[in-house]
């Protein structure tokens, strides 16, 4: 027999009959009526090649057939797994899950994010659950976050088109410099500010132009970018040994107070902005939306 959505409904009522023994009383049950129920006894006759209910010889209801007898309780305990499986919610428990959650951001945002994530989940006492921050790959990223490889990914808006998001944390940029840069910790102005050497993080690597470059262009400026890295990490071990200075979302210098220290920007820019971004089909996951949850707080306090 072929399990198709016809049959399978077939199934579901031959269960009722097989337990009511009577056609009349297995329609109310089903809420069909009875001529429509004889209809598909018929049928199922036609599929078992087997009359699976017969009138019983005092005349009240009927009884099962050796084939029908064999399937009734083995067709009742698959229903009700069925039944189970379509009915009993997902469900998710932080206190007792061992639930890997996969978190793909760059070194910038996971140096926001992870720290602040693993400590307010550990200090709730979840401690069955792991974490695996990883590096973006935005050719798989659309794929991996489909297929679940990776739960969530932290990235700009247009990072990955048609995917579920919502807006994480938004930041301003500051100009990042040591504490013992010769030049003071005073506001900048413009001509002071393309006057010093730059380091910027170029997610392409090794590329010496970037967002505030095209803005400064837009005023007929340009700056003097000294150093290229690949990685936001490297920034504090660089700036914290030269006079170089870096424009960084200001949450990235907070995580430096030792070393460290910023200043406004001399000119209007826009503010760095973080989503939360994954897949569709996760998004009533409860796991998925613990998750997010989580990260929310944790960007918001």
């Amino acid at each position: 027999m072929n399990i198709n959505g016809h049959n399978l409904a077939l199934l579901a009522s031959l269960s009722v009959m097989l337990d009511e023994k009577n056609v009349t009383r297995a329609a109310v049950r089903l809420g069909i009526s009875q001529p429509a129920l004889s209809a598909q006894l018929s049928r199922l006759r036609d599929i078992f090649d087997d009359p699976l209910l017969t009138p019983a010889l005092s005349g009240k209801g009927m009884v099962l057939t050796p084939r029908a007898a064999f399937m009734r309780e083995p067709l009742r305990q698959a229903l009700r797994v069925l039944e189970d499986v379509v009915n009993i919610p997902l469900a998710f428990d932080p206190a007792v899950s061992q639930r890997l959650f996969s978190i793909a951001a760059n070194d910038n945002a996971a140096a926001i994010m992870a720290p602040k994530l693993v400590e307010h989940v550990r200090a709730q006492g979840f401690d069955g659950m792991r974490f695996s921050f990883r590096a973006i790959n935005f050719n798989t990223l659309p794929e991996q976050l489909e297929s679940g490889d990776i739960d969530l990914a932290l990235v700009s808006k247009s990072a990955v088109p048609n995917a579920s998001q919502e807006l994480l944390l938004q930041e301003e940029f500051r100009v990042a410099q040591r504490k013992e840069h010769p030049r003071g910790r005073q506001s900048l102005s413009i001509d002071d500010y393309i006057q010093l050497e730059h380091i910027i993080v170029s997610g392409e690597g090794g590329g010496f132009r970037g967002f505030i470059d095209d803005l400064l262009a837009q005023k007929g400026l340009s700056r003097r970018v000294g150093v290229s890295v690949q990685y936001y990490s490297l920034v504090p071990l660089i700036l914290q040994s030269t006079n170089l200075v870096c424009t960084l979302p200001a949450r990235f210098v907070e995580r430096y107070p030792d070393t460290l220290v910023s200043t406004p920007l001399p000119f209007d820019v826009k503010q760095f902005s973080v989503y939360t971004t994954w897949h569709s089909r996760f998004d009533t996951d409860p796991g998925h939306e613990w998750l997010r949850a989580q990260l929310k707080y944790c960007a918001s306090h």
